[in-house]
């Protein structure tokens, strides 16, 4: 039933059982519930979900007035709390851990700019070592599971990148053991983020508790040539005595989270749909192909190849076959809380009465799959960030030309700051894989989406599929 509010409130939807409202057909499908509710009340509307009261703004030509309002709509202390019960660290308070926060958040420079260079030669580096381990192997066709690939070489890149390596005789064999607790910690993400304590998750309590003590200082001393930002990031901890060895393992581990959590679904979607697409394939593999005779290297695994940031740039048809597929697979939700009772005004003169910690949310999945904006926005177009040969960045609705209109990864404030290693190190990894190899599907069968991370990132596969690789002649 709708329960009209306030003047200027919008319209409130609740669900039948009062605690829950409606979180349980929000979880079964978001994206359709949002429709539906769309359909029936208009472009703003309230959700009653989980004892919280939620107001989404559904078009996104608003977008923009809620970005751009950040003084009053807050997003840091949403997501300190929700990652300090997650990662099992003290939540960054000022009295106890004052600067903290500001001083973690100046680290993420490292992740532009020259800095970012630098990282992400070491990344394609590290790419190139552990495509070659894998790979020394397959004189003749491999077979593998794509997701299971994609997260073993993903993970370890990304590690060894960040943390350095594990110089022990077995380090591939450690940085799996760590892979595989994390594949299982991960599994029980969605209900972590959902507030269930983690007592009713059955092991992940332990196997959390196991992975953040891989992170303690006497662990982390022993790895070699680790990046940049987690060395400033350790320096920083350092500075409060008020954090103990366990909480500056806890934010290290979270770090790690937020390296690999959605990098890796997100390189099996870009994978998954080159296969399926033979001329996207083509295209892709042209182009790199064309870079490396145009700047005079050789492909294979005993070469290195070196690739500056406009090369990289200037990958057209890579760069919007991977857009194309986090459109299809990214389902964040931008969340902002009212931090006060305020008018948030609109265009159109529109205005949304808020109270004092009302979340407003943005679902961009909405706009993506938008037939207005993307026509049939169902398939996989790998050029539809292509105009005559150049980006493509416009984008209309209704005749007015998009501000936002791909939004992998969240707006404004709450915008992901390592968002262009993660680009540059899919990139690479494509690079390597379609430079170095032949590779096809090995069976046929639809992968769909998997729904339970509705609203937290890249969505996962619901199956995992095989494919073949082997070294091109």
């Amino acid at each position: 039933s709708v329960f009209n509010r306030k003047t200027g409130e919008p319209p409130l939807i609740n669900g039948w059982i009062p605690y829950l409202g409606k979180a349980l057909i929000f979880r079964k499908d978001a994206y359709k519930f949002l429709l539906d509710q769309q359909k029936k009340f208009g472009d703003i509307f309230t959700v009653h979900i989980a004892g919280r009261y939620i107001t989404f703004i559904m078009d996104p030509f608003q977008y923009v007035y809620v970005i751009r309002n950040s003084k009053q709509l807050e997003f840091h202390e949403f997501a300190n709390k929700m990652a300090s019960k997650t990662f099992d660290y003290p939540a960054l308070s000022k009295g106890k851990f004052p600067e903290l926060k500001e001083n973690l958040h100046r680290i993420y420079q490292y992740l532009q700019g020259k800095p970012l260079d630098i990282i992400s030669d070491h990344m394609m580096k590290n790419l190139q070592d552990i495509f070659e381990w894998k790979c020394s192997q397959a004189t003749d066709w491999e077979t593998e599971k794509m997701y299971k690939f994609c997260c073993s070489v993903m993970f370890e890149a990304s590690f060894v990148t960040l943390y350095g390596r594990v110089p022990a005789a077995d380090g591939h064999k450690v940085i799996s053991e760590i892979r595989d607790k994390f594949i299982k910690f991960d599994a029980s993400f969605p209900y972590l983020a959902a507030n269930i304590p983690i007592e009713l998750l059955g092991a992940t309590k332990k196997v959390r508790k196991e992975l953040i003590h891989h992170f303690l200082l006497q662990n982390m001393t022993k790895w070699l040539g680790g990046s940049k930002v987690v060395q400033a990031r350790q320096d920083i901890f350092e500075k409060y005595e008020l954090l103990g060895d366990y909480d500056k393992a806890a934010h290290h581990f979270a770090f790690l989270w937020a390296s690999v959590g959605n990098t890796i679904p997100a390189t099996f979607w870009a994978m998954y749909y080159l296969l399926r697409h033979p001329e996207a394939l083509a295209a892709v593999r042209d182009e790199i192909d064309h870079l490396l005779q145009s700047t005079g290297q050789k492909r294979g695994p005993t070469y290195n190849i070196h690739l500056t940031r406009e090369q990289l740039d200037n990958l057209v048809y890579l760069e919007s076959a991977l857009n194309e597929s986090l459109r299809m697979c990214s389902s964040s939700m931008n969340i902002r809380i009212s931090q006060e009772d305020f008018v948030l005004k609109l265009e159109g003169n529109q205005e949304v009465v808020l109270r004092k910690g009302d979340w407003i949310a943005l679902y961009p999945q909405i706009l993506h799959m938008d037939p207005e904006v993307y026509e049939d926005p169902k398939e996989y177009k790998f050029d539809r960030y292509i105009e005559n040969g150049k980006k493509k960045t416009t984008f209309y609705k209704a005749g007015r030309k998009l501000k936002y209109f791909l939004m992998p990864f969240g707006s404004g404030i709450s915008m992901c700051p390592g968002r262009f290693l993660a680009m540059n190190e899919m990139k690479m990894f494509l690079f390597i894989l379609l430079s170095h190899f032949d590779v096809e599907l090995a069976e046929n069968k639809a992968v769909r989406l998997d729904n339970s991370r509705m609203g937290l990132g890249i969505l996962l596969p619901d199956v995992d599929i095989a494919f073949r690789y082997k070294l091109r002649s």
